[in-house]
């Protein structure tokens, strides 16, 4: 199966779970998620502001906001196909961008480097556990990991992990992933 046909896949087998199913297994990953090293010792994270299909981030957010963590969405770049972070204080900071993300607006934000996150949440459609994602397509991600420094981590649906994804050359696998099942601590192969 070639990426294009998987991606669909898992947006139709994420779409067709029931709302409670689904909240009570974001509620489960969340609760994994706040209880690891790597959340309660970052001080600043970087994550995305999550869509339909995606585990939900916006209480993650709110929470990082109360234990006083700074916070870091991505910019995209749609020209170049680079992407920057940028900390916001407030949800009011952001705009609705292409593809139904939610951004930064660059006149009420300030950029934040690479270094500066110790906790990077890795967005994806499917996963391995070898920590290898199926993305969007976009490249972002990947272009963006080549010399991040610190922690990263997805999370995902139990019925995200797959056992075998096809990987490019330049694919950059994430850390952990957090699932309603679990941690999956990835190897690298």
């Amino acid at each position: 199966m070639d990426k294009k046909q998987l991606r669909q896949q898992m947006k139709q087998l994420i779409l067709h779970m029931p709302t409670e199913e689904r909240k009570k297994k974001e509620n489960v990953i969340h609760d994994i998620l706040f209880q690891q090293h790597c959340w309660q010792k970052a001080h600043v994270i970087g994550i995305t502001m999550s869509r339909q299909i995606e585990v939900d981030t916006i209480a993650i957010i709110e929470r990082a906001w109360q234990e006083g963590k700074g916070v870091a969405i991505p910019r995209c770049d749609v020209a170049t196909r680079q992407m920057t972070f940028r900390e916001i204080r407030s949800f009011q900071q952001t705009e609705r961008s292409f593809f139904d993300l939610y951004e930064p607006i660059v006149e009420e934000t300030k950029e934040v480097q690479k270094h500066e996150m110790e906790l990077l949440f890795v967005p994806g459609l499917a996963f391995d556990r070898h920590g290898y994602r199926l993305g969007y397509g976009g490249g972002y991600y990947d272009r963006y990991l080549g010399d991040f420094p610190n922690d990263t981590i997805s999370l995902a649906y139990d019925c995200q992990i797959v056992s075998m994804l096809p990987t490019e050359q330049h694919d950059i696998p994430v850390q952990m992933i957090i699932t309603n099942e679990g941690i999956v601590v990835c190897e690298s192969e």
